[in-house]
């Protein structure tokens, strides 16, 4: 009646949970490059390796059986005698509280708390006659050996399952132990750190005695159970078994830099969120968050798990030796030393084949690849503002923007003057194209503004582009700055939005683990893609072919030169990009792509201090070396022999080279005149050119266009005093 009353609310596990609890142990798990090479165990306070039970030598069973529980093969998980003896012994403080079977021994390891009462041994017992049930005595016997803890091993690490003992006592595998081996071995749970041979540096003990003489009872306790002859068992005793103990051995101090801590972060998080969508969690709840995370990686630390990155372990390593060997020729001689962070992506996937985290991880262990955010500069230019007004169809690549001096209108810099990098406006309606190779800011001002305002919200860019591509929530996306680049973001968030013009518009997250396996080999987590349309095919190769005038005009950066001096094939890809800096060059960023991959650069101080206007030929010279060396690696991901192609449904209008529109007959100062100048190609994604009219371009005041009219007077006067000289020579 009393042992019903105690156990009456024990809920009996089936199967499946009591499989569950008893294999749920303190595994080792790693990280592995994309070949499966392994970058690094990660980090925990304990070493296991889990086996079969056909990897475990007989020797071990039976001796850790004849010390424990020599009824093993008898009893149902229990032995009556055995536990009365111990509940009077726990009632009345009298005798030995022994009593436990290895059965009990496991139920209490792995389900049940280490208290001491009537209940719970009332529990221990019941739980274990189902273990018994359920399970064989040898399936038993294994997982005891594989979850209990066996002390330190040569490297000073707590070690726990029969494989890490036997490696790391004796150098050889749980299969192969000799019968003295044997014995230590399974002497050791009773009082793990008490029985070890080593201290917690791995230094052998000057005392060996307490161990050795464990050691010798489990022989005799062999012996005595008949399991080994007395000849056997007088041999194994006399043994020096301390010949045998591995030396110290300094445990690898591995190499937990940018790249362990980048991909376990990330694996934490894909854990937590498989965790909490399971539980239905608020992960928007800070709490709830964070201790979903901590779940995440106390799971991650002991399950087992392998976690296969995307790292392809050539390229990591060209890219380290490259910011090892050419990371100075970002420095500018002025106070702290310059980082950079770097990210190669594959424009198709979005998988990330390596990545500079930063100059030196001992000195400095920001992330400036994936964690830092920095104001982007006018980098941001193609993702935020002429990708979508080509997007939308409200300009093509010949179409003009005012670049005349004009003032900010909003917020606290209201009648200051906009500024480009070397001056206050050229007087003059540049081509969509040209304004992008000279990276101005004032038709970028001007584009911006047409873009959000035929969207018809300050948010229009961001809600229907960038959003999309995972770039950050902010206010300011929506204020008159922000197309020169005064929004903070991070190197991979660049790099993907260049990925996504790259890949025909077609935006692939960025990902560094392909996928998460367990102790088993089954698959628990893998990436799937998502790929989302951000701009049309049209809009991604008018932005590639003019990204590649920016590139081949050489105005903004040297890259070109560079990358053609120190290689023939990378000089002869063809490369388009961006490059972008901040206010007094505290940021300098470089971001270029081939068909096949874009990589990017970001330079800068932590203190945000400012460079000098040479960062952005510094950066060109950095990151065509940093490219050359993963060239060097693996030639084969950067699609040299590609070619950015413009797609079929790109119009290709005839237009005016002096207004960007159709031409004709256009009304200046009351008089029909024809556009001057001669025709070009303008590439358009949508609705194509207007007919020419006064006010033809982008931005601009009525002053402007007359002043920039009157140079088509001008030229047009000019045209015709040749024509009439040419007459009169005739």
């Amino acid at each position: 009646g009393y042992f019903a009353y105690l156990v009456e609310d024990t809920q009996l596990p089936t199967k499946k949970a009591l499989q569950t609890e008893l294999g749920n142990i303190t595994e080792t798990s790693k990280i592995v490059y994309a070949d499966n090479t392994e970058i690094s165990k990660i980090q925990t306070d304990l070493m296991r390796t889990t086996i079969s039970s056909d990897k475990i030598s007989p020797l071990l069973k039976t001796a850790i059986i004849s010390t424990e529980d020599e009824y093993f093969d008898k009893h149902q998980g229990y032995v009556p005698k055995a536990v009365l003896r111990a509940l009077v012994s726990e009632a009345t403080g009298i005798g030995s509280s022994g009593g436990s079977t290895l059965t009990q021994q496991l139920v209490k390891q792995q389900i049940l708390t280490d208290e001491t009462t009537f209940k719970r041994k009332a529990n221990e017992i019941i739980l274990s006659a189902q273990v018994e049930k359920y399970f064989s005595k040898d399936e038993i016997i294994a997982t005891y050996l594989n979850v209990s803890p066996f002390g330190r091993n040569n490297k000073g690490q707590n070690i726990a399952g029969v494989q890490e003992a036997a490696r790391g006592i004796f150098g050889v595998d749980a299969k192969d132990v000799t019968l003295p081996q044997a014995a230590y071995i399974a002497g050791l749970p009773q009082s793990p750190i008490t029985y070890s041979p080593y201290t917690n540096t791995g230094a052998l003990k000057e005392d060996l005695s307490a161990g050795l003489a464990r050691k010798d009872f489990v022989l005799f306790s062999m012996y005595r159970e008949g399991q080994i002859t007395k000849e056997q068992y007088e041999e194994a005793k006399a043994y020096d078994l301390t010949k045998d103990f591995l030396p110290q051995q300094i445990a690898e101090q591995t190499d937990r830099e940018f790249l362990y801590y980048t991909v376990m972060n990330e694996a934490t998080r894909i854990i937590a969120q498989q965790l909490a969508e399971k539980d239905n969690a608020d992960m928007s709840d800070s709490s709830i968050s964070d201790a979903y995370y901590q779940k995440a990686q106390q799971t991650i630390q002991n399950k087992g798990y392998t976690i296969h990155s995307t790292i392809d372990k050539d390229v990591y390593a060209a890219l380290q030796n490259g910011v090892e060997n050419y990371g100075y020729m970002l420095d500018d001689g002025a106070g702290s030393q310059v980082e950079t962070g770097n990210v190669l992506m594959d424009n198709r996937t979005g998988r990330i084949y390596g990545f500079v985290g930063g100059r030196n991880y001992s000195q400095n262990q920001n992330n400036h690849a994936f964690d830092t955010e920095r104001q982007a500069g006018s980098s941001i230019k193609p993702v935020l503002v002429y990708g979508p007004a080509i997007d939308m169809g409200l300009i093509g690549s010949e179409s003009r923007v005012s670049d005349y001096a004009t003032t900010w209108q909003e917020g606290e810099n209201a009648g200051e003057k906009i500024v480009n990098a070397t001056n206050e406006g050229s007087n003059t309606f540049q081509t969509v194209r040209e304004s992008l190779e000279w990276s101005n800011n004032i038709p970028a001002y001007h584009l911006y503004q047409d873009v959000l305002n035929s969207g018809g919200s300050k948010q229009y860019a961001y809600e229907h582009y960038l959003s999309k591509m995972n770039y950050p929530a902010n206010d300011n996306w929506g204020v008159e700055s922000a197309p020169l680049g005064t929004v903070d973001v991070t190197t991979l968030q660049q790099t993907n939005g260049f990925q996504a013009l790259a890949n025909g518009g077609v935006y692939e997250e960025g990902y560094i683990i392909d996928s998460i396996t367990d102790n088993a080999g089954n698959v628990i987590y893998k990436h799937e893609s998502n790929s989302v349309r951000i701009y049309s095919e049209a809009t991604a190769s008018i932005m590639n072919d003019m990204m590649r005038s920016v590139i081949n005009a050489k105005i903004t950066t040297p890259f070109k030169d560079a990358i053609s001096s120190l290689n023939g094939n990378l000089g002869k890809a063809d490369w388009v990009g961006k490059t972008g800096s901040t206010n007094e060059y505290r940021d300098s960023w470089l971001i270029v792509s081939t068909p096949s991959i874009t990589i990017s650069s970001w330079a800068g101080h932590d203190d945000n201090t400012g460079m000098d206007s040479k960062a952005r030929i510094r950066s060109a010279n950095y990151l065509a070396n940093l490219i050359n060396q993963a060239y060097q690696a693996k030639p084969d991901i950067f699609g040299t022999d590609e070619k950015f192609e413009l797609s079929s449904d790109v119009m290709k209008k005839k237009v005016s080279g002096f207004t960007g529109q159709t031409p004709g007959k256009v009304t200046v100062n009351k008089k029909s005149i024809q556009t001057p100048g001669k025709t070009v190609e303008s590439l358009w994604a949508k609705n194509g050119p207007k007919k020419s009219a006064f006010k033809f371009g982008v931005g601009g005041t009525d002053e402007n266009y007359t002043d920039y009219w009157n140079t088509a007077s001008a030229y047009a006067r000019a045209n015709q005093a040749t024509k009439e000289s040419d007459e009169k020579d005739d």
